[in-house]
Formats: C-alpha cells, sequence, structure tokens
C-alpha cells in the first residue's frame, strides 16, 4: 500500500515538472536570426544615429560652408554642398537614419533649397530632448510638445513674413533676383551670384504660369570661364552624329518649318529571320527597288510639306541626309526625347509617326535656327519661338565636377524664385527667422506649467543651431554672437541674423538677405515630423537576410537567364 502511495507521488510530481516546463516554453513566433531591440536603449541608439548623419553635413552650412567630396563604388567624384545631394550619394543603411535623407530629398523636391537646414534642425531637436527620454519620459508627451511648439513657430512665421507688393515689375524683380541671390551665397558660385540670379530670374519669367521645371534645360560644355554662361530664349541641344552628306547642309535658316518626327529614316536589313523566295534576278530587283522606293517616297513627302528642318528621335541615315543636303534642307536623327518634346512646346507642331500627314498644322516654325560652335561642341539654336515657354541654360566651366555643382546650385535657385512667384512672402535669412521664432517660443513657455515648458524651451534652444552653425562655418566665436542676437531679439529686433561678413550681426532684411517664408515653414514641419516619428519608435526587428546560396539552386534556377552552350 504504502509502495503505491509512494509511485502515484511520483507520478504527480513528474506531470507537475511537465506542466511546468509547458508553460515555461517560448512561443516562436519570427524565423530564426530576426534581431529584436526595444525600449529606451533602442531610441537613444536611433537618435545617436541621425546625429551622425547631421555631423556628416553640418559643415556645409551656410555662404562659409565647407564641400564634400564623394566617390562612389564606380570611382566616379562629386563635389557638393547640397544636403540633399550628400545623404543621397552616402548610402545610408540605418534604418532611423534614412528618416533624415528622405526629410532631406522632400526639402529638395518641395522648395528646392534647405536641405541641409531641414536635416540639422531635425537632428538637432533629437539631441535636446535625448536627456528626457534618458530619465524616462513618455516619447508620446514630447511628441505632444513638439506639435504644439510647431504650430507655435508656423503661425509666428506668417505672422511676421513680409509681403513685397508687385506694384512695378521692376520691384517684382529685385525681389526674385535677392532671392535667387540668397539661395545662391552658399553655393560654389557664389562670387557669380549677381550674374547668375539675373540669369535664373530671366529663365523662369520665360516660362508659363505653371512654372513646369523641365521647361528649362540646363545643358554644360566644358572649357571657358563661368562667366561666358548664356541664356537661350529657346531650345539649344548638342549636335547628333551625323552621316555623310552633313556638310553640304545650311547652317542657318530664317523663319524655317520645322518637321518633328518620330521615324526612321533609313535603309533597313529585315527584321525576324524574314524568308524571301526569288526565282529570277528581275524578282530579287523588285524587292530591293522596294525598299528604296518606300525610303523616297516618305523623303519627298518631307521635302514636299515645306519643312526646311527636319528633326527625328529615331536615326537619319547618309541616304536621306544627302537627299535634303541636295534640297537645302537640315537634318538631325537621334535627337533625345527631352530636347524633341521642348523644341515641340516652344515652336509649336506636334511629334509625328507617320510622314503622310505634314501639313503646316503640325509644323513649327522660329525666327532663326542657327547651327554654332560653344567651346570644343557645335549647338543647334532655336530662337524666336513663337510659343517660348521654354529657355536653355549653357553652362560653361573648367572641370566636370565643378560644372555639375553649378548646376545643382542653379537648380536651387530656379526652385526658390518659382516659390517665390507662388509665393510672395519673404522672411530674413541668416539665422534670424530661426532667432525670432526661438524667442517667442521661450516667452510662451514661460505662461504654461508642467513637462510641456520644459520641452517647449528644448524646442526653443534647437533653433539656436543654425545661427550657431553658420557661426562655426565661418570661423567666428558663436557663443559671443549668439548672445548679440539673444539680446537684439529680447528689445524688438526681429530681422536680426548673423553677419558672415563682419563678423557681428546685422539686420538682414535691410541687407537683403532674403528667402520665401514657405522654405522655413517646410523646413520645420518636415524636421519637427521626422523628430516625432523617430520618437513614436519603442522597437526595431531585423528579418535575416536568406542565407541560400544561388550555387546550390538548380541549373538555370540563379540569378539570370541560365546561358545557351
Amino acid at each position: 500500500m504504502e509502495m503505491l502511495n509512494r509511485l502515484s507521488g511520483l507520478i504527480e510530481l513528474i506531470l507537475l515538472l511537465v506542466l511546468i516546463i509547458y508553460k515555461s516554453a517560448p512561443v516562436i513566433l519570427l524565423k530564426e536570426g530576426t534581431d529584436t531591440s526595444q525600449g529606451t536603449p533602442q531610441l537613444i541608439s536611433n537618435i545617436n544615429a541621425c546625429q551622425v548623419i547631421a555631423e556628416a553635413v553640418r559643415t556645409t552650412l551656410g555662404p562659409r560652408g565647407m564641400d564634400k567630396l564623394i566617390v562612389d563604388d564606380r570611382g566616379k567624384a562629386t563635389v557638393s554642398n547640397d544636403g540633399a545631394t550628400i545623404l543621397k550619394l552616402l548610402d545610408v543603411v540605418h534604418p532611423a537614419a534614412k528618416t533624415l535623407v528622405d526629410i532631406a530629398k522632400s526639402q529638395d523636391a518641395e522648395v528646392g533649397d534647405g536641405t541641409t537646414s531641414v536635416t540639422l534642425l531635425a537632428a538637432e531637436f533629437l539631441r535636446q530632448i535625448k536627456p528626457y527620454v534618458e530619465e524616462g519620459l513618455h516619447p508620446q508627451i514630447i511628441i505632444r510638445s513638439f506639435r504644439r511648439a510647431t504650430e507655435l513657430a508656423l503661425e509666428k512665421i506668417k505672422a511676421i513674413a513680409v509681403t513685397v507688393k508687385k506694384d512695378s515689375k521692376e520691384l517684382q524683380r529685385e525681389l526674385f533676383e535677392k532671392c535667387a541671390a540668397t539661395a545662391l551665397s552658399s553655393k560654389l558660385i557664389a562670387l557669380q551670384k549677381g550674374f547668375f540670379s539675373k540669369m535664373v530670374v530671366d529663365a523662369v519669367m520665360m516660362l508659363d504660369d505653371l512654372l513646369p521645371l523641365k521647361m528649362i534645360g540646363i545643358k554644360k560644355v566644358q572649357g571657358g570661364g563661368l562667366e561666358e554662361s548664356q541664356l537661350i530664349a529657346g531650345v539649344a541641344f548638342k549636335k547628333t552624329f551625323s552621316y555623310a552628306g552633313f556638310e553640304m547642309q545650311p547652317k542657318k535658316y530664317e523663319k524655317p518649318k520645322i518637321a518633328l518626327l518620330n521615324v526612321e529614316l533609313e535603309l533597313k536589313a529585315e527584321k525576324d529571320n524574314a524568308e524571301i523566295r526569288v526565282n529570277s534576278v528581275e524578282d530579287y530587283q523588285a524587292i530591293v527597288d522596294a525598299e528604296w522606293n518606300i525610303l523616297y517616297d516618305k523623303l519627298e513627302k518631307i521635302h514636299l510639306s515645306g519643312a526646311k528642318v527636319v528633326l527625328s528621335k529615331l536615326p537619319i541615315g547618309d541616304v536621306a541626309t544627302q537627299y535634303f543636303a541636295d534640297r537645302d534642307m537640315f537634318c538631325a536623327g537621334r535627337v533625345p526625347e527631352e530636347d524633341l518634346k521642348r523644341t515641340m512646346m516652344a515652336c509649336g507642331g506636334s511629334i509625328q509617326t507617320s510622314v503622310n500627314a505634314l501639313t503646316g498644322d503640325v509644323l513649327g516654325q522660329c525666327t532663326l535656327f542657327e547651327e554654332a560652335q560653344v567651346g570644343s561642341e557645335r549647338y543647334n539654336f532655336f530662337t524666336g519661338c513663337p510659343k517660348a515657354k521654354t529657355c536653355t541654360i549653357i553652362l560653361r566651366g573648367g572641370s566636370e565636377q565643378f560644372m555639375e555643382e553649378t548646376e545643382r546650385s542653379l537648380h536651387d535657385a530656379i526652385m526658390i524664385v518659382r516659390r517665390a512667384i507662388k509665393n510672395d512672402s519673404v522672411v530674413a535669412g541668416g539665422g534670424a527667422i530661426e532667432m525670432e521664432i526661438s524667442r517667442h517660443l521661450r516667452d510662451y513657455s514661460r505662461t504654461i506649467p508642467g513637462k510641456q515648458q520644459l520641452l517647449i524651451g528644448a524646442y526653443a534652444k534647437a533653433l539656436e543651431v543654425i545661427p550657431r552653425q553658420l557661426c562655426d562655418n565661418a570661423g567666428f566665436d558663436a557663443t559671443n554672437i549668439l548672445n548679440k542676437l539673444r539680446a537684439k531679439h529680447a528689445q524688438g529686433g526681429m530681422w536680426y541674423g548673423v553677419d558672415v561678413n563682419n563678423e557681428d550681426i546685422a539686420d538682414n532684411f535691410e541687407s537683403c538677405v532674403w528667402e520665401p517664408a514657405v522654405v522655413r515653414i517646410n523646413a520645420l514641419t518636415a524636421a519637427s515630423e521626422a523628430a516625432c516619428l523617430i520618437l513614436s519608435v519603442d522597437e526595431t526587428i531585423k528579418n535575416p537576410r536568406s542565407t541560400v546560396d544561388s550555387s546550390a539552386l538548380p541549373k538555370g534556377r540563379g540569378r539570370g537567364r541560365p546561358h545557351a552552350h
């Protein structure tokens, strides 16, 4: 009996142990090798990653900013101080840091300038609230305060932004030139900003009401000085590949009609292994003659249409080139699609896929067509276009990298002028607007109790990163100048910012350091959104990479197609 009792007690113990083991067994939900990190350490790690991103572009801010030389895996070198370009080329892999790359890209796409500022602001917001996160303050409280601070900042910008009256064309033009000059002052071509700001404003003014960016073509011709760059009120593109007979064609026409085609004017070998059976030489000759006749028929129709300039997206062969030269006509084949479309927008007409309907309506026209030498290249110019809603900037310069950076700088200036035309309110740059918002938020934070007071104060302090960095990049004593700025803004000098030329503070509105209010609005909104997004993440889950070796796959199942032996 005692034996039975001991046995039943043992069975109960075993069952109890099984139950305990079963209950404590982990439930495997994610694939083996999945990396999960969560909690405050993870949030701090994300904030640190964003600091590293900011460090990469910090020194490029402002008129005294330095440039970065980035070499990609193919050995292509890029010299730039444009925040979006640098971050794009850095190939960032950290998931949280990619958020900063995205806001820089969005700032570039939306307003064109302020890409470095937006990255610095977002990183500084995170840096200022890092101690609060470490002390265990809940991220949602921080996010709520930041959203409130952003609302107040945007209200302040809209309240103090100056709307420049557009009474006269001269005043309007002056405003746009000052905005373009401010955008160019931090670029590589800052010394020529007077020359280029006029060119940029002229270019944007030539467009129609929608101001489409793709209607401003930028062509780069190596050699010569920057001041030799020119703006063409029409279309200009590089002379295309040409066959024999091209030398005999005229290089200048007044009021020519222009045929825009998407037709191949060339004798072609048969495709798809076509097989033709013939019984006699005459039959073979008839087929050859038919091919020639089809081509000559097309060429005759183009000639009879009255067109003097023939442009085609597809190749124009040597027979066609010779034919046009004999009839005093100019032709260019393999014209890039973008240039062909811009020619159509400027000269009228439409791109034809057949030569059967070449009447007056579908042909374009311009006042002057000319082929001229630009540096070592030959260019085709179409000027005096009746529907001149397009223009071309031809850039000159020493090295290829220099011209590419000039193109990026002009893109920023063009975007700024477009924004200034659509939104005519401007604010002072050079850290003035940031200092004014910072003062406004500090005053507001004193009127509210609790944690929100500290957090809005941290937001206000973060805004000072822009004037501070402008001073650091110019080699000034940042603390001294910021103290002067705080004092001046407290006394009501709301447009006072950093004077980079004299190591002092100055009224930047008087100094004409202007930028559209929309640039700052967009930068603050994007930076605040990015900071809130990073704060709201409390866990990162990384899926393991698939480790299946492609060599283990069956033949013909690897990457790419199986080889034909």
